[in-house]
């Protein structure tokens, strides 16, 4: 298993960066060098506890599919994805929001576990590749959440 822990600070109140995250267009947008699509279950707007999206993407030039669903929900403090079909032994995305006070942000906290399939192989493109490829998309996606909460 594979662990991401990214803490990114948002000019923005909680409930917003919150509801932004659930958002499966606002994914899509920062997801758009992937040429990630929602193709299966919520296809646009806000997700909700217990609903699904299934994604399409080209990453490492090959054509993926994966389903996750909202598996825990706590407005505006935290929800928990899951991979529920797709390329990952297990995919586990925990999103934590606090409001800091003193510098009137929101501090959201991405949490992911995850492990990839085909034992140890899986476990040494992990460490080689996959562990700093993910980490990166979600830098990437978090920035493009911060833009548009800037704006």
């Amino acid at each position: 298993m594979a662990l991401i822990d990214i803490t990114t600070v948002v000019r923005a109140p909680v409930e917003h960066v919150f509801d932004l995250s659930l958002d499966v267009d606002a994914h899509t947008a920062s997801m758009s060098s992937a040429g990630e699509q929602a193709v299966d279950g919520v296809r646009s707007g806000r997700m909700a506890f217990g609903e699904t999206v299934t994604w399409a993407a080209r990453h490492f030039g090959i054509r993926w599919r994966m389903t996750s669903r909202i598996s825990a929900y706590d407005r505006p403090h935290r929800f928990v994805d899951e991979q529920v079909a797709g390329p990952f032994r297990r995919w586990h995305h925990e999103h934590i929001f606090t409001w800091d006070e003193a510098s009137q942000a929101t501090i959201m906290r991405d949490v992911i576990d995850f492990a990839a399939p085909f034992g140890v192989l899986g476990w040494l493109v992990t460490k080689i590749f996959l562990l700093r490829y993910m980490h990166r998309l979600i830098e990437d996606r978090n920035s493009y959440l911060v833009r548009s909460l800037a704006s």
